[in-house]
């Protein structure tokens, strides 16, 4: 089953880091979330993947050209100028398609259609980190049998909630009140989906694709009480270089 990826948003919040590369070569430790991301998905087996890019695709184009030699220790033959890898890589077939500068994440989804293999596929955004378990999420996709499944993960309050009555409180509750369940990203797709995707840049999938799967009764959540994060800002790239330096990683499955 591919994994196809979200790649091309601009990163307007973190411009620190964008301006000179796209939002999934940020890096956590010294790799991109764009790796860490892909070796959530390799643990369970799943190598295949298509990204789909926009903003500064070039420079992810750059990173996986030239993964192999940075990345490991080799033998140059100064001579013919041919490598040998001394340490085995990732086993990844990568698919890259630029599906434009200004393109929506509906827009960019359907551009992936056409390499779309099989029934089903998964899909995910290029700044999100969770220690979800891949397999139970697609076992939980077919046997729900609806077209779309998509991940939730419960909205924690950034402050501490009060209630009061008559002007004196009556519950105080610190920061780890639940607000609600949000779309968590790390998706499973059945290929009918495309049918609720229209080949225009200006698609966005979270807004009609999946209100009218979601009338159809064709969306089923998967529950993850787990670890999850979306680097949103440059503040959030700080705070996951933090926990990996920490060795307190929890997206780290592999």
């Amino acid at each position: 089953m591919k994994v196809v990826i979200l790649c091309g948003g601009k990163g307007s919040r973190m411009r620190e880091i964008t301006d000179d590369v796209p939002k999934p070569l940020a890096m956590i430790g010294n790799k991109p979330i764009l790796w860490h991301i892909m070796k959530i998905y390799a643990h369970y087996g799943f190598n295949d993947f298509i990204l789909l890019l926009g903003y500064k695709g070039d420079k992810i184009k750059e990173y996986f050209m030239d993964y192999a030699w940075k990345n490991h220790n080799f033998v140059l033959n100064s001579g013919t100028g041919q490598y040998e890898l001394l340490e085995q890589p990732e086993q990844w077939k990568i698919t890259f398609i630029d599906t434009g500068f200004e393109t929506m994440t509906g827009g960019r989804i359907k551009k992936a259609q056409p390499y779309i293999e099989g029934d089903s596929f998964m899909l995910t955004y290029g700044d999100g980190l969770a220690n979800i378990d891949i397999n139970k999420l697609v076992d939980y996709h077919k046997q729900s049998g609806r077209i779309a499944t998509v991940t939730g993960v419960p909205r924690i309050s950034q402050y501490g909630t009060m209630v009061a009555e008559n002007g004196i409180v009556q519950i105080f509750q610190e920061k780890s009140q639940t607000e609600g369940i949000i779309n968590g990203g790390f998706f499973v797709f059945n290929r009918k989906v495309f049918d609720y995707l229209e080949n225009d840049s200006s698609c966005i999938l979270e807004q009609e694709p999946l209100r009218k799967l979601t009338e159809a009764r064709q969306l089923s959540i998967y529950l993850h009480d787990g670890f999850w994060t979306a680097m949103d800002t440059y503040k959030d790239i700080l705070t996951v270089n933090e926990m990996w330096e920490s060795d307190h990683c929890k997206w780290k499955v592999w």
